[in-house]
């Protein structure tokens, strides 16, 4: 992670949570993102800790190839805050990687023979940022306890229907 603070400092408070350095580039970044990217980034509640489509929170379920040099990841809800899944389609895919802690590494070719690979290890995302890299973008995602990273030509977020029984929004 560039921007975000992963180890913020409030006062005298540490350990915080900070995207502040992140939005506050934001708008110079989103002319530089690709389409897809630059909408998803620079959603309102993209980065709102209490914002229904908050990336914070959402746990990393599946990454599955969708085509040709395409990946995509579902990340499940969070009863308590999001009424919805969010499924996340990179497309022109150059880099994949998967890091938890104490379980080492996966990356594009650690994708079974189905193209899958489940991501139930990695727990809730803490944040995320999307910045622009050479060709598209680059979309990392830090996790209790792991790390996503993907380099693509350019991303679609599409938030979906959840069967949640717990959901009182």
């Amino acid at each position: 992670m560039k921007y975000v603070g992963l180890d913020g400092r409030v006062g005298d408070l540490t350990g915080v949570l900070d995207p502040t350095p992140y939005l506050e580039r934001l708008p110079a970044l989103g002319g530089q993102l690709p389409p897809g990217a630059r909408a998803f980034a620079t959603d309102p509640d993209h980065c709102d800790f209490s914002g229904r489509r908050c990336m914070k929170d959402l746990r990393p379920v599946e990454a599955r190839r969708a085509g040709d040099a395409e990946l995509e990841i579902r990340f499940g809800h969070n009863c308590w805050k999001h009424g919805e899944d969010l499924v996340v389609r990179y497309r022109g895919v150059s880099r994949f990687r998967a890091d938890v802690l104490d379980a080492g590494a996966l990356d594009a070719d650690a994708l079974d023979d189905a193209g899958a690979v489940v991501l139930d290890g990695f727990g809730a995302v803490v944040l995320d940022e999307i910045l622009p890299h050479p060709g598209g973008c680059a979309h990392e995602l830090a996790c209790r306890p792991g790390t996503l990273l993907v380099v693509c030509r350019d991303l679609e977020a599409e938030w979906v229907a959840a069967d949640c029984p717990e959901h009182r929004h």
